[in-house]
């Protein structure tokens, strides 16, 4: 019994050796190209459209609910205590800090990282990509490094949005729900929030950025085997980004507030 457990937990561990090694040299590459010249304008701007925009309103949901759930949940557990004005500062912190990027990131991982996965993927599956090499083209400076590019430019500007719209929500829930003052709430968040939690969402959300752009070209560009693998890729940037971003949430966080 022994032995085939070490052999199995050997084979894990040298395919989660080799994926990281495949990932690390593609984002190499890629990052490679994304610093070299030249640069597809057009194509950089049809992707910050994809990832921002037109993921404005899901992401602009998401914050709006969460501020407000957020603002209940606070009430509920502070008025135990008493100490019911400190919810426009928790709901500020924790919407700058955490909540706004990690969820924003999420469902750009949802929405935007599986369609790259799928939009990649089909193109090597139909033998598109190689097609572009036969034409003289870099598919990593034409297919990897626009998505790159835009998504870590695209992703704090979302993230500002978020924050806002669930600052929002928790400002409504507030004032109308909870019946705080209005100048006395609007006060509160202003002077508790800092420079600090709104640079540290805006890094987390850069970084998140480029997580879903990698793990979605990553995928996307090395799928086999038609169809299934397409839907296998997909599947597998979704959750790759999503775990990846996790992981990196914390150690940004240690980063910033670690004391």
């Amino acid at each position: 019994m022994t032995i085939p457990l070490v052999t199995v937990l050997g084979r894990m561990t040298l395919a989660f050796l080799g994926m990281t090694g495949s990932i690390a040299m593609f984002a190499g590459r890629a990052i490679s190209h994304c610093v070299r010249p030249p640069f597809y304008r057009t194509q950089i701007l049809r992707q910050m459209l994809e990832i921002g925009y037109y993921s404005l309103p899901v992401v602009g949901l998401t914050a709006i609910f969460t501020g407000m759930v957020l603002a209940l949940q606070s009430y509920t557990g502070f008025a135990r205590f008493s100490a019911e004005s400190a919810i426009p500062n928790v709901v500020v912190v924790s919407l700058t800090r955490e909540l706004g990027p990690v969820l924003a990131g999420l469902m750009v991982a949802g929405r935007v990282g599986a369609a790259m996965a799928a939009e990649l993927g089909t193109m090597r599956v139909t033998e598109q990509i190689d097609a572009l090499t036969t034409l003289s083209t870099e598919p990593f400076k034409y297919l990897v490094a626009p998505r790159l590019i835009a998504a870590v430019l695209t992703l704090p500007l979302l993230v500002m949005v978020a924050d806002a719209i669930g600052i929002l929500g928790g400002y409504l829930v507030g004032v109308y729900k909870l019946g705080f003052n209005e100048q006395t709430y609007l006060r509160n968040t202003v002077d508790f929030l800092q420079v600090q939690d709104v640079v540290s969402g805006l890094v987390k959300a850069a970084v998140f950025g480029f997580i879903i752009a990698l793990m979605g070209c990553y995928h996307g560009y090395n799928s086999r085997g038609g169809a299934q693998g397409v839907g296998a890729a997909t599947t597998n940037a979704v959750v790759s980004a999503s775990m990846l971003m996790l992981v990196s949430n914390y150690f940004i966080t240690e980063l910033f507030f670690a004391r």
